[in-house]
């Protein structure tokens, strides 16, 4: 569903484009699932998803899952809808999630209008349905405990 202008209606959910590249990712999520690319070469953790080792310029990698857990490192709490799909979610937060295994993801943390976060809060990965065959990484605050 789409506005006049051509961008997504309010509430219409933003879906990723899935395709041969990502699809091990988004497969991951719908099993519930966090996974990422290893390099099979150096070990190196590709995120995010590349043809090539972005350390010692391998083709070759698999998909590996990772433990969930996190720490926020950066967040902020969006009182404007930049883009339409948003506009019923308001305010929403969005947080930079630092890995133990390395690579930084950006999502949000459940609830959406959640703002008692800090830098430093632990933080565990959820996957919320957003479509059918679709599910999303967010994540939830890990109560009573620290960083991963």
């Amino acid at each position: 569903m789409t506005e006049a202008s051509g961008g997504p209606a309010p509430g219409s959910p933003v879906l990723p484009a899935i395709h041969d590249g990502n699809r091990p990712f988004w497969d991951g999520c719908l099993a519930g699932e966090l996974r990422l690319q290893v390099c099979d070469a150096c070990g190196h953790i590709r995120y995010p998803i590349s043809e090539i080792c972005p350390r010692c310029l391998s083709s070759t990698s698999h998909w590996a899952p990772m433990s969930g857990a996190g720490e926020i490192v950066s967040w902020i709490r969006f009182r404007h809808a930049y883009n339409p799909a948003w506009a019923d979610r308001l305010p929403y937060n969005v947080v930079l999630v630092q890995l133990p295994e390395g690579p930084r993801l950006f999502g949000n943390v459940e609830p959406l209008d959640a703002d008692d976060l800090a830098v430093g809060d632990a933080v565990r990965v959820v996957f919320t349905p957003a479509a059918d065959g679709i599910a999303v990484p967010r994540w939830r605050l890990v109560r009573g405990g620290s960083g991963p």
